[in-house]
């Protein structure tokens, strides 16, 4: 799954990477967000546009935003035939910015957080649906998932899913705003190449969701504890 996950870079390698025409002037650098926060996403109802939506799904037929925080992630492999995804699979597809995430592994002493991010340090996206809804004083909320698909060999011991990094090549295909096939879509949500991504231990500082500062993505090395005589 994807539960944690950072956007660190500048708006002008944000433009360059996703074609962008517009980028709100209020990004900053994020190392710890977290699900029901705003997150970045190009929609493909406007694809050279970065703007904000609500991390965790809410669907169009929901009563209510409880929902949300059981959406953060969807499955692909369920995409076509789950109520929740199925439409905005083929309508409302988007893609969310990242340059890393979190995952913890399981030791004998209890979980410990790893960061992951690409070898070249550059900002990627994940694949992600987003929908609109309307409370019943007609306020409009846009919210997103994340997709997620089986691990790589990096990822596998840390984690029996891990989220859709999108190819590049195919961000124009993925944004399209046409009603597209499972059959077309599903084959560009496959693990990302485990040979171009790097993991490392970092500061269980990270559990805190309050904390969200650059020391949060750097090598962590455990104290040990003094030898005794």
């Amino acid at each position: 799954m994807c539960g944690r996950f950072t956007l660190t870079a500048d708006a002008n390698d944000l433009q360059q990477a996703f074609d962008l025409r517009t980028i709100p002037t209020t990004i900053t650098a994020r190392y710890n967000i977290a699900p029901t926060q705003p997150v970045a996403v190009i929609a493909n109802d406007a694809p050279h546009d970065l703007t904000f939506f609500q991390w965790g799904l809410v669907p169009s037929w929901a009563k209510d935003t409880s929902i949300a925080s059981k959406l953060i992630n969807a499955r692909a492999e369920t995409l076509h035939e789950k109520p929740s995804f199925r439409s905005a699979y083929k309508r409302r597809r988007c893609l969310i910015p990242a340059n890393g995430f979190y995952e913890w592994a399981k030791t004998p002493t209890g979980k410990k957080p790893m960061y992951i991010h690409l070898k070249d340090h550059q900002v990627f996206a994940f694949a992600g649906l987003w929908e609109s809804w309307h409370s019943p004083d007609g306020d409009e909320i846009r919210s997103c998932t994340i997709i997620t698909t089986t691990p790589n060999a990096l990822i596998k011991p840390l984690h029996h899913r891990m989220a859709v990094i999108l190819n590049p090549a195919n961000y124009d295909l993925w944004l399209s705003g046409e009603e597209l096939p499972p059959d077309i879509l599903a084959p560009l949500l496959k693990p990302y190449p485990s040979d171009e991504m790097i993991a490392y231990e970092v500061s269980p500082h990270v559990n805190n969701v309050g904390n969200d500062t650059p020391d949060l993505i750097q090598p962590y090395h455990p104290p040990t504890q003094g030898m005794m005589f």
